[in-house]
């Protein structure tokens, strides 16, 4: 399976923390699963931390992108395709960041692995997992 990370799965991840879900963190370690990590993910972070909203990760700015590769997670950029896929979504999310992470999960056919309840709306057709 290919999954996608929100920004929170992401995190929580990286800090081991409890917040994780058993079935997200089992899909996550699961080597036969591809785990991609969206740079939208970064950019909200680094964002949210300089912000002051979030605390970041250590190593955000010199080594997160190492930690991301020792985790066996593959870094998504941002393509035309994402950005305008946010134009014909529905309206039942309102957050910009996860608007085009779905729009990726859609472009892209990834599960995404959220314990955002609005990831699961019909309206989206998403496979998720938490």
């Amino acid at each position: 399976m290919r999954l996608l990370l929100d920004t929170c799965a992401l995190l929580w991840f990286l800090r081991n923390d409890a917040e994780l879900s058993e079935t997200a963190a089992t899909a996550i370690e699961d080597s036969a699963n591809e785990v991609f990590v969206s740079v939208v993910s970064i950019w909200e972070i680094a964002i949210k931390a300089s912000l002051g909203k979030i605390k970041a990760p250590v190593g955000l700015a010199s080594g997160l992108e190492q930690k991301l590769a020792e985790s066996g997670f593959s870094l998504l950029d941002v393509s035309y395709r994402h950005a305008v896929g946010v134009y014909s979504l529905p309206k039942v999310h309102t957050d910009p960041f996860d608007r085009l992470l779905i729009s990726q999960c859609r472009a892209e056919k990834l599960a995404a692995v959220t314990s955002d309840a609005h990831w699961s709306a019909s309206e989206y057709a998403l496979r998720v997992l938490w």
